[in-house]
């Protein structure tokens, strides 16, 4: 088993190193690393809980498989009495007041969260550029973007200063930057993990997620993290997975494979990102996997409709955020001055970018011509999704349209920025659990499924680890 939870598990308990150790030593990585993943380091909260590990080993206690394993958080979660920045100038200094579900569900198994993680501004960016901390870097080449906006947490993953991240997932936030760095991030189906205690970007797409190096891992955490929250209503019980399911060998007949012909012909799509997907696609053919080609939305119809709709919800959540009840606040004569001024000198400029694009959306006179368009558009495409999954098990698709481009260059045009989102970004408008696979290209591969079917995906993505390593 490839599982690092496990080994990390079984070095505890057979007394290969102590807990306090262990921390110790992921906290001096993250601190010394150049790759400028962590906003804040946990020091004392995480040797605290630390030293009780090492405590109950030494007085022969059980502990459970999480106990004492370091892990990261995406700086939009919440974690009681620990700072909540949200990568922006507005919360530097807030601290959290309650603990987020899915990181209450982690502390309660025992894992130990070591630092709150870069990521773009409100996760407003798909690259860790948009951030007051400064951007983070790529884990295999430091002069590229980490990708975004989960990227500090992919980054701390893939250079092992991490054993797992809890990243966030709005429109690809956790898939792009774990194709970017080579490790696996799963988007869950909307719901099947609660949101309670993550900062919202856009709510009918946020999803709570784990990065990790193996699937075991992923498995592990998703199983830890589901459930029905009485926070919130969009949550809904899940049955767990069994272990099994991805320990014994899978045969590629058991599925069938569907993949999108236009999202293979588009220009847009990196020579060699395409050859590599259909060199894939005919290894899959050639071991008996029944292949179908499918038609779908075009992928600027799928950006569109999700910026107009993702735009109008973040600039609803953020409308809070007037210095009064959260973050700094800058005076003037008026109130209303002192509210323009707050909001202008403390969000970054991707972040008022989407606000105002939200705010005009939602204007009188555009509501009628551009949201409840995009509204209706998201049904269709919710409904083709519906069609699909009658004919096909699986879709596959590239994670990203090229490959990580280096730091810089995406704060110069946004509108590409929005527009490498476009293999994404369709299935979280569908709510859809989908999974990267660091397998098959050089930004990995997208394996996703129907709603609440996160079993075959991982199932299938076992099978491609199988035929490709």
């Amino acid at each position: 088993m490839s599982s690092e939870i496990v080994k990390v598990h079984e070095d505890l308990k057979a007394g290969k190193i102590s807990c306090v150790q262990l921390i110790q030593e992921r906290l001096k990585a993250l601190k010394n690393s150049s790759n400028n993943t962590a906003n804040y380091l946990l020091t004392e909260f995480a040797m605290e809980r630390a030293s009780k590990v090492d405590e109950k080993i030494k007085n022969g206690e059980e502990i459970g498989l999480f106990e004492g394993i370091p892990f990261g958080i995406k700086d939009v979660y919440l974690l009681q009495g620990q700072y909540a920045s949200a990568s922006s100038d507005f919360l530097r200094n807030y601290k959290s007041p309650y603990t987020a579900t899915a990181i209450q569900k982690l502390l309660d198994a025992g894992a130990i969260p070591i630092v709150k993680e870069n990521c773009d501004s409100f996760g407003h960016g798909s690259s860790t550029e948009n951030t007051v901390f400064g951007a983070s870097k790529n884990a295999l080449n430091e002069e590229l973007v980490a990708g975004g906006s989960s990227g500090g947490s992919a980054v701390n993953v893939a250079k092992g200063y991490t054993v797992f991240s809890i990243g966030g997932d709005t429109g690809g936030s956790i898939r792009q930057p774990a194709g970017y760095n080579k490790v696996y991030g799963l988007k869950p189906t909307y719901g099947r993990i609660s949101r309670y205690g993550l900062m919202a970007y856009a709510s009918s797409t946020d999803c709570v997620g784990p990065i990790s190096k193996s699937l075991e891992d992923i498995l592990l955490l998703l199983n830890v993290m589901s459930g029905k929250d009485y926070h919130d209503q969009t949550s809904f019980e899940s049955e767990q997975i069994s272990l099994g399911v991805i320990e014994k060998q899978i045969r590629g007949n058991e599925f069938k494979i569907g993949y999108y012909k236009n999202f293979i012909e588009n220009k847009a799509l990196d020579p060699e990102l395409k050859k590599d997907f259909i060199k894939f696609i005919e290894t899959l053919k050639s071991n008996g996997v029944e292949v179908k080609e499918l038609d779908f939305f075009d992928g600027n119809i799928l950006v569109s409709t999700y910026y107009m709709l993702a735009m109008a919800e973040t600039a609803s959540n953020l409308a809070r955020l007037d210095g009064t009840n959260y973050g700094v606040r800058h005076s003037s004569d008026s109130l209303k001055e002192g509210y323009a001024i707050t909001r202008s000198e403390n969000f970054t400029e991707e972040t008022k970018r989407r606000i105002v694009g939200g705010n005009q959306v939602l204007s009188h006179g555009h509501a009628e011509e551009i949201y409840l368009k995009a509204r209706t558009l998201r049904e269709q495409i919710k409904e083709q999704f519906d069609k699909e999954f009658t004919e096909v098990d699986i879709i596959l698709s590239p994670v990203s349209t090229g490959k990580p481009p280096k730091i810089g260059e995406t704060l110069k045009d946004p509108l590409a920025m929005y527009l490498s989102d476009a293999y994404t970004v369709g299935f979280s408008l569908g709510g859809l659990p989908t999974l990267t696979s660091p397998l098959v290209t050089e930004t990995g591969i997208q394996i996703t499924s129907a709603k609440g079917q996160e079993e075959k995906i991982l199932k299938f993505a076992k099978y491609i680890k199988d035929i490709v390593e």
